[in-house]
């Protein structure tokens, strides 16, 4: 699932060129040689993508180099004059001075044993820019990491310089050097003698750098409590406290962990259970993420937590192993929206940091499927803020997930837990890729329909969501990513449980700051906001009822017409802004056609989603909430067109089906496509989505084709096929009159709305159409009477001796011809329309009730 893609190999980046330069031992043919990779081994590797490297000059010397990630480009930084066994190092962003701690020799050429007088550590700065002088920073007996501080990579180098020293004794040391420019050139520290040092930490148990961010994470021990502490250090100025979080447990480890202060080679076999396997990850979106495994109880189950700051838990996992041999450490490693837990051979992890409360949103694997290509089983990966290296092999690798790989997963799974995760990985890491969602619409397409969850529901909120946090993160905690609200399903392998924790303590006022910084705080406090004033996710479920009761109204009060127009004009800017004209040709012709109730569905999303916006975020203007809600519900109807128009084309249909006169014989694909966008509209009605204008139109029409008349009313009576007036128009004029086809009308017009109906019955010539036009003619002229009654302005005549003595349908015919007589053309909209025409109609239909039309 996981592929490490290659950012440094020494073999091929490095050892070519130290051939070329000669800068290796020569053999008996004055050849260069190649250096073994005992000699040639990475230091560290800096935030401009640096890589530092020793290796032995044909004197036996130990060399310093170093390699450009950007231009691709080998640099001799320094040669000491002897050989010399190197701890650390570190390089300005200058290139001008050089930090530097060495393990000291005997005479014999063996380590200074701890009782000699002589330290066994030295810290050196050294001026490169020409080589020049060299100034003991430290003489101590543990070893020291050294960490020049980076300003901003577009910064341009600046004389302050700021250097971490990190012994062993469980110090940290910061140290401002001031270089000054001799001779136009020579780049010299200013007052060597009085560099000014302060104590940055001391007392941890366990400290972190992080490289690209340019913070410093450490954890001391107060009232037995393991305190993660976090420095941030600027580009413009010193550093400060930013963070102090109690992790809830006392640690029992005594051996220092220094994490991502270089690579020390000759303490790797030290590593050992007394020393804490912890790291700490961010990410822009405001995460913090801290991972940790315990300590092996026996070689069953292996533990490991990880402590979502950001969202105030805690998760601890237990994997069950079958393994007799012995268990390396997991390496962790982050790569974006998620943190792996890799231990190879036996299991790989992807925990998802920004949704994490739905396990099946992250993703197990185990066995043959738990691999990174091309991690082996070597033990020296280290895990670096945004990349591994490889100490054993010299390589160093930018880990990320394989999109092949994990659409041929989500392809194979057969559990749900691993179709959820594998399909949320890709719809929300992927990010936009036209092909993946393709394969995604492709598979869904395949699969059975489950009962748990709907994969076109998780398809299409991810969509959204992804595409409404790329433009802003202020809505990540208010908009729905998934529609699942619990999930309780088990994941094989694998247990765990979740605890609350206390919420980290800032030190100074984050919302000053910006970045990440900013994002932490948010997230901290929309936390703190969800638990005390239970802010839900959005979601439609009034729509439905309002929408019923809006239609209602409209019926029996004028005065919601106002609020009706405003909705349908809402409804028209949305549908402006689709984009109907896109580049590559539609293979479905939906929004050609005014479909009243799903506009006044996206009307009512759009003003219901404002409110609830506004609710929680009016602090951002009622302008940038307008955009934001436009946006969604833009690419929420353009994501279902997408659906259906990849559908569409997977199965090579084409429009000339939706021809109701054509009845050429129904291919299978049809009745697939049928099926899929049925299954389509379940999953919008489900979340009480609007439908693109157009989709119930298409949608019935290829129901006519696919399902035998007895099936498709039984969809319409149901509620699964929604007749609409540009449909049943289509077939009262596209379909003759023949007595299969009079039977097929007669069954669609009977189940219409009567406001379809309505606008329609005058197309054809027929008594079920006749009925209707005569009942809207009453229905107008009585409203009418009823006026003219509470006026008094009306009065009926007396019946003449002649009429006859059918008295119900005399006393409608006496009141609509004295309603015609009082007022000329009284249903302008209707044609052919009067007294007489009402009687007949009523007479036959009585007849035809009291079986006496043929006698």
């Amino acid at each position: 699932m996981l592929e490490l893609k290659p950012l440094f190999d020494i073999e091929n980046d490095v050892v070519p060129w130290l051939l070329k330069c000669r800068l290796t031992p020569l053999n008996e043919n004055d050849e260069s040689t190649s250096p073994s990779r005992t000699e040639l081994q990475i230091v560290n590797v800096e935030k401009d993508g640096s890589v530092l490297y020793t290796w032995k000059d044909k004197k036996g010397a130990t060399c310093i180099g170093l390699y450009d990630l950007h231009n691709k480009q080998n640099k001799l930084l320094y040669v000491f004059d002897r050989e010399v066994s190197l701890i650390s190092c570190s390089v300005n962003i200058g290139r001008t001075l050089l930090a530097v701690s060495i393990l000291q020799f005997t005479g014999g050429g063996l380590p200074v044993e701890t009782f000699r007088p002589v330290s066994r550590c030295l810290t050196l700065l050294i001026e490169i820019h020409p080589v020049n002088n060299t100034k003991v920073l430290k003489a101590i007996d543990s070893h020291v990491r050294v960490q020049f501080l980076y300003p901003d990579s577009d910064a341009q180098p600046i004389p302050d310089n700021h250097l971490l020293v990190v012994s062993e004794d469980r110090c940290i040391e910061h140290i401002h050097i001031r270089v000054v420019i001799e001779e136009g050139y020579r780049v010299v520290v200013q007052n060597p003698d009085r560099l000014h040092k302060d104590i940055v930490a001391e007392d941890f148990l366990w400290a972190q750098w992080d490289t690209q961010e340019q913070r410093l994470f450490y954890i001391v021990e107060k009232k037995n409590n393991a305190v993660l502490m976090c420095i941030q250090f600027y580009p413009d100025k010193n550093y400060e406290m930013l963070l102090s979080f109690p992790l809830g447990f006392s640690l029992t480890v005594t051996k220092l962990r220094l994490v991502n202060f270089g690579y020390n080679h000759f303490q790797e076999e030290e590593e050992s259970s007394d020393s804490l396997n912890l790291q700490v990850f961010t990410n822009h979106t405001g995460t913090m993420s801290l991972c940790y495994s315990h300590p092996m109880q026996n070689r069953q189950e292996f533990t490991y937590s990880v402590v979502l700051l950001h969202h105030g838990w805690r998760k601890t996992f237990t994997v069950s192993l079958e393994a007799s041999e012995c268990i390396s450490e997991p390496t962790f490693i982050n790569i974006g929206y998620y943190i792996a837990i890799y231990m190879p051979g036996y299991f790989l992890h992807l925990i998802n940091t920004q949704h994490p409360n739905l396990v099946c949103h992250s993703l197990f694997l185990s066995g043959k499927d738990a691999k990174v290509k091309p991690w082996n089983h070597q033990r020296y990966i280290l895990s670096l803020s945004d990349s591994l290296l490889d100490c054993q092999l010299g390589k160093m690798y930018k880990a990320d997930l394989d999109p092949q790989l994990l659409m041929l997963f989500m392809r194979g799974s057969k559990l749900d837990c691993h179709q959820l995760a594998a399909m949320h990985c890709a719809v929300l890491y992927l990010q936009s890729n036209s092909d993946t969602e393709t394969q995604i619409i492709h598979w869904i397409c395949g699969l059975t329909v489950s009962g748990s969850f709907d994969l076109f529901q998780e398809f299409i909120l991810g969509t959204l969501y992804r595409k409404a946090i790329s433009k802003t993160n202020i809505v990540d905690k208010l908009l729905p990513y998934s529609s699942l609200a619990n999930w309780d399903g088990e994941i094989p392998g694998i247990t765990y449980s979740t605890e609350n924790i206390s919420q980290p303590v800032f030190r100074e006022k984050i919302q000053n700051f910006k970045g990440f910084w900013e994002e932490l705080n948010r997230n901290v406090e929309s936390l703190k906001n969800l638990e005390s004033l239970h802010i839900p996710w959005y979601n439609n479920c009034s729509l439905q009822r309002i929408k019923a009761k809006l239609f209602s109204e409209m019926k029996v009060d004028e005065r919601a017409i106002g609020h009706f127009r405003n909705i349908l004009e809402t409804a028209k800017t949305i549908l402006s802004k689709v984009d109907t004209h896109s580049s590559e040709q539609q293979a479905v012709p939906l929004f050609q056609e005014d479909d009243c109730q799903q506009m006044v569905l996206i009307g009512l999303m759009v003003e219901k989603l404002k409110e609830h916006l506004l609710k929680y975020l009016h602090y951002i203007g009622k302008k940038k909430i307008d955009l934001i809600v436009n946006n969604y519900v833009v690419n929420l109807l353009e994501c279902i067109r997408q659906i259906v128009d990849k559908i569409w084309k997977k199965y090579s249909l084409n429009t000339h089906i939706l021809c109701l006169s054509r009845r050429e014989k129904v291919n299978s694909a049809e009745f697939v496509v049928f099926h899929m966008m049925t299954r389509v509209l379940e999953a919008a009605e489900g979340l009480f989505l609007p439908l693109p204008p157009g989709y119930h139109t298409i949608h019935t029409m290829l129901g006519v084709r696919c399902l035998p008349l007895h099936t498709l009313l039984h969809y319409i009576d149901l509620g699964v096929l929604h007749p609409t007036e540009q449909f049943v128009t289509r077939l009262l004029e596209e379909l003759d009159n023949s007595e299969t086809n009079e039977t097929f009308k007669f069954s669609i017009v009977t189940r219409i709305p009567e406001t379809i109906g309505q606008k329609i019955c005058h197309l054809w010539d027929h008594p079920i159409c006749s009925s209707c036009i005569a009942r809207n003619y009453v229905e107008t002229c009585l409203k009418k009477l009823c006026t003219q009654q509470k006026s008094k302005d009306f009065s009926i005549r007396e019946q003449t001796p002649f009429e006859s003595e059918f008295l119900p349908l005399i006393y409608l015919a006496r009141i609509l011809t004295e309603i015609e007589d009082q007022e000329l053309n009284p249903f302008e909209d209707q044609e052919n329309v009067d007294a007489k025409f009402v009687e007949e109609v009523a007479l036959k239909q009585t007849l035809t009730l009291l079986g006496l039309e043929n006698k």
